[in-house]
């Protein structure tokens, strides 16, 4: 695990987080398929808001389980917050707002989120 910093367009929502970059996914599900999310995840004790808890907004959908995250300025949702399968609260990192990585580099494991 390294820890990575990140954050929206603006600068306004920065984090940082200790995750593994090596094991991301791509999703097709209605909501990633258009955002063209990379996606890491870390437990949520991995996950530090250092700014921007003013400027979030916040939409959920289909089961609600996954609060979704984004800056009220710029649009960009740079993570979320919600549940793995086993119950753990989890943060969902959008790799594409990782500074200084390579998103092109990676290899993604795709998701068929639709079927979900």
């Amino acid at each position: 695990m390294t820890k990575h910093a990140g954050g929206c367009q603006c600068g306004k929502v920065r984090f940082e987080v200790e995750a593994d970059l090596s094991q991301v996914i791509t999703c097709n599900c209605s909501r990633c398929g258009k955002l063209g999310s990379v996606l890491a995840f870390a437990p949520i004790d991995q996950f530090s808001l250092l700014s921007g808890d003013d400027v979030l907004t916040e939409y959920r959908f289909n089961t609600g389980k996954i609060q979704h995250l984004f800056c009220a300025d710029c649009g960009i949702e740079s993570f979320a917050r919600g549940e793995a399968p086993n119950g753990a609260k989890m943060a969902a990192i959008n790799v594409r707002c990782v500074d200084d990585v390579d998103v092109f580099a990676l290899e993604p494991q795709q998701v068929d989120g639709k079927s979900f």
